[in-house]
């Protein structure tokens, strides 16, 4: 059994769409857009003419609206004028009617009266003027008691802020001192555990070489036990065999 031939056909995509030609257009073309009717200039002047002019009804429209605005300004400026015209009118009219109301008495009269109201007016002019002072006295006081009592209370309360800012340091360094005694009886008591327990070490260090010790005596006393009992034996044994000898 061969193998199955699985190739395929190789067919160029140019030489294809060159075989079947141009696609056909679904809409207008370049040339269609450029060969499209188009206006003269003169016509092109009349559009734009008509553009600028606009719509007659409209300018119509506008033209009605600026005359009833012009109207009702006109009258609202006759109604201020006029206003301020007869207030003017009016103030005139009383000033005449005041002067017309003084009655015309004789020149010694009006001398007499001159006097009187000279005299008063200077009574009235000085007696203004001493209770200016007075006022003015009163002022000064007033505002020297104000800035004493001002003086006064910064004095205060410098002082307050001043004793309050030394407690506020003698707490912080009671509280430092006593942080300290703390951290040094720690340290103490720290360092105290700690030679005690090198103390420890060092005389359990000590008893185990000294029973280390007293452990190699006792081995050394018996292994020369030993040695001599052997001696001894090999003694006895070298008599013996001597006296059956000469035997």
């Amino acid at each position: 059994m061969g193998k199955r031939d699985n190739r395929v056909a190789f067919i160029n995509p140019v030489a294809l769409a060159r075989a079947r030609g141009p696609a056909p257009s679904s809409g207008p073309s370049i040339q269609d857009y450029l060969s499209r009717p188009r206006p003269t200039w003169e016509e092109l002047k009349e559009q734009l003419e008509k553009k600028k002019k606009g719509s007659k009804a409209l300018a119509d429209f506008e033209e009605k609206m600026n005359e009833k605005w012009r109207r009702e300004l006109e009258k609202n400026r006759e109604k201020k004028l006029g206003g301020s015209e007869s207030s003017s009118k009016k103030r005139e009219k009383k000033r005449k009617e005041k002067k017309k109301s003084r009655p015309s008495s004789s020149s010694s009269s009006s001398s007499s009266s001159d006097s009187s109201s000279s005299s008063s007016d200077t009574d009235s002019k000085d007696e203004k003027k001493h209770v200016k002072k007075k006022r003015k006295r009163k002022h000064s006081t007033v505002r020297k008691s104000s800035d004493d009592s001002q003086v006064d209370c910064d004095m205060n309360t410098k002082e307050s802020t001043k004793n309050k800012k030394r407690k506020i340091k003698q707490e912080t360094e009671k509280e430092q001192d006593k942080k300290k005694k703390r951290d040094h009886a720690q340290r103490r008591s720290s360092e105290e555990k700690s030679d005690s327990a090198e103390e420890n070490k060092v005389q359990s260090r000590k008893k185990k070489s000294n029973e280390e010790r007293e452990k190699t005596a006792e081995k050394l006393k018996k292994k020369k036990k030993h040695k001599k009992h052997g001696k001894k034996k090999k003694r006895s044994i070298v008599q013996i065999l001597i006296q059956h000898e000469k035997e």
